[in-house]
């Protein structure tokens, strides 16, 4: 399992390729589930032209890693791979990814948006928006994960 904080800019694709070939786990998978979130310019209505994402170094990684680890116990997963980007983030640019090696889809699907939710809920990441007019604001809770339709 490898977490990983990065203030550089990151591919996920790359990210994946790289890992899921030069690891323990090549030729031992059946599944791979990817979700990558990006920035996107728009927020609870407002137009976001930019985002600095803060996090607490060594209490982030570590709660991650519990994320990880939990997920590990409910489903039978063989690897996982967190990528999270923090500092400056503008839009269409790759936030975090997280990738999650198993035997069976069912496995993959699970664990991997389980971390991601648990990811948004409790690990310790504040998001200051940069808005319109030289606005910013502190963004005070994550959606659901859902759109209203």
């Amino acid at each position: 399992m490898t977490i990983k904080i990065t203030t550089a800019d990151f591919d996920p694709w790359q990210e994946i390729q790289s890992y899921q070939h030069n690891s323990a786990i090549a030729g031992k998978f059946g599944a791979t589930s990817i979700f990558v979130g990006t920035m996107r310019d728009f927020n609870q209505g407002d137009e976001v032209q930019a985002m600095h994402l803060e996090h607490y170094p060594g209490m982030t990684e570590k709660q991650l890693e519990l994320i990880v680890d939990d997920a590990s116990r409910k489903w039978a997963v063989i690897d996982a791979l967190v990528v999270h980007k923090v500092g400056d983030i503008f839009p269409n640019q790759p936030i975090v990814l997280v990738a999650v090696w198993t035997t069976h889809r069912g496995d993959a699907f699970d664990a991997s948006r389980y971390i991601m939710e648990a990811l948004k809920s409790t690990a310790p990441f504040w998001k200051k928006e940069y808005l319109a007019m030289e606005k910013t604001r502190w963004v005070a809770e994550n959606t659901d994960g859902y759109q209203s339709i």
